[in-house]
């Protein structure tokens, strides 16, 4: 699995994850403003008239430039794969944790019940509690949570959907950015579940 790089606007904002093709070709076209982290990957070219051969160091996190400002998206797409990550692959109703073919998005308030099918009103949930609550309210059941759902916001979210390939050096950067709450000891760099 290849490392990928991450994509900033001038502002320093994390907008998403490129491959090293995609930097390679805002670096010919000198949108790239400012870089941090290592590099990622060498890109070598042609040799010129004077025996010289091109080369392109891509770092790890790139700012690039533009015409107007790239904003970040105000609201993540929610997708399972991030949403277990968000919940570090645990279920939210035992405290579990189970692989990710184990485990099913539950809505905290039913959406037959007219609930929304959004980051606030979803959690993780292994089978066996999702069958148990059903279409049923908490207050309803004897089942509580054992977190609040909450909206990631765009560093979280780059770091939820490529925790299994994201680099230290994209990390400390992307922790900077994360809410207060999840600065410490939330979504561990190798995208394994912290030891409870």
């Amino acid at each position: 699995m290849q490392a990928q790089i991450l994509r900033l606007n001038l502002a320093g904002q994390p907008l998403e994850w490129l491959s090293w093709e995609e930097a390679a070709c805002l670096y010919v076209r000198d949108l790239v403003t400012w870089t941090l982290g290592g590099v990622v990957q060498t890109v070598r070219g042609g040799v010129n008239r004077s025996g010289e051969r091109s080369r392109l160091d891509l770092a790890a996190i790139i700012a690039c430039g533009g015409e107007r400002m790239a904003r970040p998206r105000n609201r993540p797409p929610l997708t399972n794969r991030a949403l277990f990550a968000r919940d570090e692959h645990t279920c939210l109703y035992c405290g579990s944790w189970f692989p990710l073919r184990e485990l099913t998005r539950d809505h905290v308030h039913p959406v037959s019940k007219g609930g929304r099918d959004a980051w606030e009103n979803v959690v993780t949930a292994c089978r066996r509690c999702n069958q148990h609550k059903g279409n049923r309210l908490l207050q309803d059941i004897d089942m509580e949570l054992l977190a609040l759902p909450f909206v990631p916001n765009a560093a979280e979210y780059l770091a939820l959907i490529n925790s299994v390939r994201i680099r230290g050096d994209q990390m400390e950067f992307l922790r900077g950015q994360f809410s207060r709450p999840r600065q410490v000891g939330w979504l561990l760099a190798d995208g394994m579940p912290k030891a409870g």
